[in-house]
């Protein structure tokens, strides 16, 4: 993304990463401090964005302090499960049901989107899972692939190789409709819980206060950017889809998130580690 926005605006970017932190807040507030010159931006995901807020008591409101100005990239999440484990959706919710508890959920960590979408089919489905969160995908998704872990959603990049060879099977996508690189993959509103839809995504915010004609363009360029060739075979090779929104549509998106992630954090009793 960095070099296709360089280009389209005539300037280099400087990427500095931030790591650390609940749910990679660390970045988030040293956006929030910043001059809102339109020369320090953030690029965060979903969680440190819309799900942080919920879990952990944070010195900023994102819909108050970050001007949102465009989604950057979108995937849904694969609910993937060890071969041993039913077949399809229906049968994995039958089995759970005759197995409370027994059935483990691995996910990267607490907060996370593949955590929080793991208690909403929970919550959904009148089932009991075993939630095991990790520190990162790759060891939840070792433990998934030797058995010991049994479901698990992921990042279609991060399993597709697992899901091709037959060592993980794809029960169901959280896309609205079916994801192109797997078509064969029904969505979960196909299968009757349109509640489990949901994406993770990434998006570039500015200091609130930023004038809206610095907004208005980063969003004009990020936008054309990003349906660049050279961005959209990276792109693809991750997995991921572009959408290109208004700032308006990006903060009522965010809005919408905040509140439909708030919702599952109290109905699921979710309390931050």
């Amino acid at each position: 993304m960095a070099n296709s926005t360089s280009s389209v605006l005539g300037q280099t970017i400087v990427v500095e990463n931030r790591p650390g932190g609940a749910a990679g807040t660390v970045g988030t507030r040293v956006v929030v401090s910043a001059d809102p010159d339109g020369y320090t931006l953030l690029l965060s995901i979903v969680g440190s964005l819309t799900i942080a807020p919920a879990l952990y008591k944070l010195d900023y409101d994102p819909l108050k302090d970050l001007a949102p100005i465009a989604i950057v990239e979108q995937n849904p999440e694969i609910l993937t499960v060890n071969p041993a484990m039913p077949n399809s959706l229906a049968e994995f919710i039958a089995y759970a049901k005759s197995n409370p508890g027994k059935v483990n959920l691995s996910s990267p960590g607490v907060g996370t989107l593949p955590h929080l979408l793991g208690a909403l089919l929970q919550l959904v489905s009148n089932i009991k899972l075993t939630h095991v969160p990790y520190r990162g995908a790759g060891p939840a998704i070792t433990d998934l692939l030797a058995g010991q872990m049994q479901v698990m959603f992921n990042n279609p990049s991060v399993v597709a190789e697992h899901l091709e060879s037959g060592k993980l099977r794809a029960l169901g996508v959280s896309s609205d409709t079916r994801f192109a690189q797997l078509p064969n993959v029904p969505t979960f509103i196909e299968q009757g819980y349109s509640r489990l839809s949901a994406t993770e995504w990434l998006g570039l915010l500015a200091p609130a206060g930023t004038p809206e004609p610095i907004v208005q363009k980063l969003n004009s360029v990020v936008n054309h950017a990003m349906q660049m060739p050279d961005a959209r075979v990276s792109l693809r090779k991750l997995s991921v889809e572009t959408k290109a929104v208004t700032p308006q549509e990006f903060k009522t998106f965010m809005a919408a998130e905040i509140q439909k992630w708030a919702q599952v954090v109290t109905d699921a009793n979710i309390k931050a580690k």
